[in-house]
């Protein structure tokens, strides 16, 4: 059984689009992958972390995966070292992110994997590029579509398309 899922991408250091498009790549070859829909990549300041960082390119990607969660988690992992991702700093600086938003209807709490990804319902570099491709997609526990959420955040990120 195979289910719908949407991932969230991004990268502030090196070459930001060359690295989501080769994460992409290597995602795709995976046989349990899918790969259905990209967003435009945004570039958007950093949230949180420390100051000075370069601004990200972010986007998002819905795929069709035929497996667990937590694999899907894992492949995205391992694609994210593939490219040089280090995990030293919260919010830092990254190579690649690869973020695991949602996977179909599911909500998911565990140690590892929280479903409907935390915050994502605040973040316009997330809401964005989801209303871009999929303005009626509602995310499990939330009232509203994304276009409605992202209408709500206001105009507070600035927001250059690639």
């Amino acid at each position: 059984m195979s289910e719908v899922a949407w991932l969230g991408l991004g990268a502030n250091i090196g070459d930001p689009e060359a690295q989501i498009s080769g994460a992409l790549e290597s995602l795709a070859a995976d046989p349990r992958l899918e790969l259905l829909r990209v967003s435009t990549l945004i570039e958007t300041d950093p949230v949180g972390g420390p100051p000075g960082q370069p601004r990200f390119l972010n986007g998002v990607a819905e795929v069709r995966w035929a497996g667990e969660p937590e694999a899907l988690l894992e492949l995205l992992q391992a694609v994210e070292a593939r490219f040089g991702r280090e995990r030293q700093v919260p919010d830092g600086p990254r190579t690649l992110d690869l973020d695991l938003l949602l996977f179909g209807e599911r909500r998911i709490r565990g140690p590892r994997l929280t479903v409907p990804h935390p915050r994502m319902d605040q973040r316009t570099f997330v809401l964005g590029p989801l209303a871009s491709l999929e303005p009626g997609l509602r995310i499990p526990s939330q009232s509203g579509s994304v276009a409605e959420l992202l209408a709500g955040l206001g105009s507070s990120a600035a927001l250059a398309s690639h």
